[in-house]
Protein backbone atom coordinates (compact mmCIF):
# COMPACT_ATOMS: atom_id res chain seq x y z
CA UNK A 1 0.00 0.00 0.00
CA UNK A 2 1.37 3.41 -1.05
CA UNK A 3 1.78 5.92 1.74
CA UNK A 4 0.22 9.34 1.13
CA UNK A 5 2.63 12.23 1.51
CA UNK A 6 1.08 15.39 2.88
CA UNK A 7 2.67 18.78 2.26
CA UNK A 8 4.71 20.29 5.05
CA UNK A 9 2.70 22.43 7.42
CA UNK A 10 3.57 26.10 7.41
CA UNK A 11 5.36 27.24 10.55
CA UNK A 12 4.43 30.39 12.50
CA UNK A 13 6.83 32.52 10.43
CA UNK A 14 5.38 31.29 7.12
CA UNK A 15 1.69 31.34 8.03
CA UNK A 16 1.60 35.14 8.26
CA UNK A 17 -1.76 36.70 7.48
CA UNK A 18 -3.65 33.42 7.52
CA UNK A 19 -2.93 33.06 11.24
CA UNK A 20 -5.75 35.56 11.75
CA UNK A 21 -8.39 33.15 10.41
CA UNK A 22 -10.64 31.09 12.64
CA UNK A 23 -12.83 28.17 11.55
CA UNK A 24 -15.96 30.23 12.26
CA UNK A 25 -14.86 33.12 10.01
CA UNK A 26 -16.73 33.78 6.79
CA UNK A 27 -15.34 31.97 3.75
CA UNK A 28 -14.82 35.30 1.95
CA UNK A 29 -12.49 36.43 4.74
CA UNK A 30 -10.54 33.17 4.53
CA UNK A 31 -10.15 33.54 0.76
CA UNK A 32 -9.11 37.20 1.08
CA UNK A 33 -6.41 36.44 3.64
CA UNK A 34 -5.10 33.45 1.67
CA UNK A 35 -5.01 35.54 -1.53
CA UNK A 36 -3.18 38.32 0.30
CA UNK A 37 -0.74 35.85 1.89
CA UNK A 38 0.06 34.28 -1.50
CA UNK A 39 0.48 37.65 -3.16
CA UNK A 40 2.77 38.88 -0.39
CA UNK A 41 4.84 35.68 -0.46
CA UNK A 42 5.29 35.85 -4.25
CA UNK A 43 6.14 39.55 -4.17
CA UNK A 44 8.68 39.02 -1.39
CA UNK A 45 10.40 36.27 -3.37
CA UNK A 46 10.44 38.33 -6.59
CA UNK A 47 11.91 41.30 -4.68
CA UNK A 48 14.59 39.07 -3.16
CA UNK A 49 15.57 37.59 -6.52
CA UNK A 50 15.60 40.94 -8.33
CA UNK A 51 17.90 42.35 -5.67
CA UNK A 52 20.17 39.27 -5.58
CA UNK A 53 20.43 38.63 -9.33
CA UNK A 54 20.26 42.14 -10.77
CA UNK A 55 20.74 44.59 -7.88
CA UNK A 56 17.32 45.98 -8.80
CA UNK A 57 14.29 47.01 -6.77
CA UNK A 58 10.78 45.97 -7.70
CA UNK A 59 9.91 49.67 -8.14
CA UNK A 60 12.67 50.02 -10.73
CA UNK A 61 11.53 46.84 -12.51
CA UNK A 62 7.91 48.08 -12.62
CA UNK A 63 9.05 51.48 -13.93
CA UNK A 64 11.06 49.89 -16.75
CA UNK A 65 8.18 47.49 -17.52
CA UNK A 66 5.77 50.38 -18.03
CA UNK A 67 8.17 52.08 -20.41
CA UNK A 68 8.76 48.79 -22.24
CA UNK A 69 4.98 48.55 -22.84
CA UNK A 70 5.01 52.08 -24.26
CA UNK A 71 7.84 52.24 -26.83
CA UNK A 72 7.10 55.90 -27.64
CA UNK A 73 7.51 56.75 -23.98
CA UNK A 74 5.15 58.25 -21.44
CA UNK A 75 4.64 61.61 -19.87
CA UNK A 76 6.00 61.52 -16.35
CA UNK A 77 2.51 62.26 -14.98
CA UNK A 78 1.08 59.22 -16.83
CA UNK A 79 3.97 57.06 -15.63
CA UNK A 80 3.22 58.18 -12.08
CA UNK A 81 -0.46 57.17 -12.49
CA UNK A 82 0.43 53.77 -14.01
CA UNK A 83 2.83 53.05 -11.17
CA UNK A 84 0.45 54.49 -8.55
CA UNK A 85 3.26 56.50 -6.95
CA UNK A 86 3.91 60.19 -6.45
CA UNK A 87 5.54 62.36 -9.06
CA UNK A 88 8.51 62.75 -6.71
CA UNK A 89 9.11 58.99 -6.76
CA UNK A 90 9.00 58.94 -10.57
CA UNK A 91 11.36 61.91 -10.76
CA UNK A 92 13.90 60.22 -8.46
CA UNK A 93 13.77 56.96 -10.44
CA UNK A 94 13.99 58.88 -13.72
CA UNK A 95 17.05 60.78 -12.50
CA UNK A 96 18.80 57.54 -11.47
CA UNK A 97 17.90 55.60 -14.61
CA UNK A 98 18.79 58.52 -16.85
CA UNK A 99 22.22 58.80 -15.21
CA UNK A 100 22.71 55.08 -15.91
CA UNK A 101 21.77 55.55 -19.57
CA UNK A 102 18.66 53.35 -19.35
CA UNK A 103 16.05 56.06 -19.99
CA UNK A 104 15.95 59.40 -21.75
CA UNK A 105 13.89 62.39 -20.72
CA UNK A 106 12.65 64.77 -23.40
CA UNK A 107 10.37 67.77 -23.47
CA UNK A 108 6.94 66.60 -24.68
CA UNK A 109 6.25 67.93 -28.19
CA UNK A 110 2.52 68.27 -27.41
CA UNK A 111 3.01 70.06 -24.09
CA UNK A 112 6.30 71.92 -23.69
CA UNK A 113 5.70 72.08 -19.90
CA UNK A 114 5.80 68.28 -19.61
CA UNK A 115 8.52 65.70 -19.91
CA UNK A 116 8.26 62.41 -21.73
CA UNK A 117 10.40 59.45 -20.67
CA UNK A 118 11.37 56.48 -22.85
CA UNK A 119 13.75 53.56 -22.69
CA UNK A 120 17.08 53.93 -24.44
CA UNK A 121 18.22 50.98 -26.57
CA UNK A 122 20.49 49.97 -23.67
CA UNK A 123 17.54 50.28 -21.28
CA UNK A 124 15.38 48.10 -23.51
CA UNK A 125 18.06 45.38 -23.67
CA UNK A 126 18.65 45.53 -19.91
CA UNK A 127 14.94 45.32 -19.12
CA UNK A 128 14.34 42.43 -21.52
CA UNK A 129 17.12 40.44 -19.85
CA UNK A 130 15.61 41.00 -16.39
CA UNK A 131 12.05 40.39 -17.67
CA UNK A 132 13.07 37.02 -19.06
CA UNK A 133 14.39 35.95 -15.65
CA UNK A 134 11.31 37.45 -13.93
CA UNK A 135 8.98 35.39 -16.11
CA UNK A 136 10.92 32.21 -15.37
CA UNK A 137 10.68 32.93 -11.63
CA UNK A 138 6.91 33.43 -11.81
CA UNK A 139 6.53 30.21 -13.80
CA UNK A 140 8.61 28.42 -11.15
CA UNK A 141 6.60 29.90 -8.27
CA UNK A 142 3.33 28.69 -9.84
CA UNK A 143 4.73 25.25 -10.76
CA UNK A 144 2.80 23.67 -7.88
CA UNK A 145 -0.42 24.23 -9.83
CA UNK A 146 -1.32 22.31 -12.95
CA UNK A 147 -2.37 24.06 -16.16
CA UNK A 148 -6.08 23.49 -15.46
CA UNK A 149 -5.78 24.91 -11.95
CA UNK A 150 -3.90 27.99 -13.21
CA UNK A 151 -6.55 28.56 -15.87
CA UNK A 152 -9.35 28.19 -13.30
CA UNK A 153 -7.64 30.49 -10.81
CA UNK A 154 -7.14 33.09 -13.55
CA UNK A 155 -10.81 32.82 -14.53
CA UNK A 156 -12.05 33.11 -10.95
CA UNK A 157 -9.83 36.09 -10.18
CA UNK A 158 -11.05 37.72 -13.40
CA UNK A 159 -14.64 37.33 -12.25
CA UNK A 160 -13.73 38.82 -8.89
CA UNK A 161 -12.08 41.81 -10.61
CA UNK A 162 -15.20 42.40 -12.70
CA UNK A 163 -17.37 42.26 -9.60
CA UNK A 164 -15.08 44.67 -7.77
CA UNK A 165 -15.19 47.09 -10.72
CA UNK A 166 -18.97 47.44 -10.45
CA UNK A 167 -20.09 50.78 -9.11
CA UNK A 168 -20.92 50.68 -5.44
CA UNK A 169 -24.25 52.11 -4.37
CA UNK A 170 -24.00 55.53 -2.72
CA UNK A 171 -24.06 55.54 1.06
CA UNK A 172 -27.24 56.70 2.65
CA UNK A 173 -26.95 59.22 5.42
Amino acid sequence: MKKTVTPAVLDDHQIGLEARVADADHQALKVWLRLLACSTQIETEIRRRLRREFGMTLARFDYLAQLHRHPDGLRMSALSRYLMVTGGNVTALTDDLSAEGLVRRETDAEDRRSFRVALTPAGRRAFERVAQAHEAWVVELFAGLGATDKHLLHELLGRLRLHLAQPTPPETA
